[in-house]
């Protein structure tokens, strides 16, 4: 691993893109609370649920496409990303609402796996670059 001099920037450490890891953990959180709801007796909760971690890694996807064709451009904008962005985030929200006051009160399951969605992935990049950066002191 490369340290910096002292009167340099810091070098952070890259930052895992992978969807493997991520994946699994989410299948195997996914299959837990599936299991749960049914035993409570709400398994379409558990069905939300999925859709909600499935919607996270959908965006996941688009995400990392959207950055690298605007990244390949000869002039990138910021504007073009932010409205990709807000387009994507706004219909992702506006599905998740319509289904938890649709499906009242199974369908709040989909914002549950939105969000343990997210934090898998957020964890998945953040943990890996902390660990580096302890080593880097």
């Amino acid at each position: 691993m490369t340290t910096s001099a002292p009167e340099s920037a810091p070098v952070y450490p890259p930052a895992p893109t992978g969807l493997r890891r991520p994946g699994i953990i989410a299948v195997v959180v996914t299959a837990i609370v599936i299991g749960v709801t049914i035993w409570l007796g709400h398994p379409l909760v558990g069905v939300f649920f999925l859709v909600g971690v499935v919607g996270i890694f959908i965006n996941a996807v688009a995400v990392r496409n959207v950055v690298g064709a605007i990244a390949a451009e000869a002039n990138p904008h910021k504007k073009s990303l932010a409205l990709n962005s807000a387009a994507r985030l706004g219909a992702i929200t506006v599905l998740a609402l319509a289904a938890a006051f649709l499906v009242r009160p199974d369908g709040l399951g989909v914002m549950f796996g939105l969000a343990v969605g997210q934090v898998i992935l957020v964890l998945n990049s953040v943990i890996p670059v902390m660990k580096g950066l302890r080593k880097q002191l």
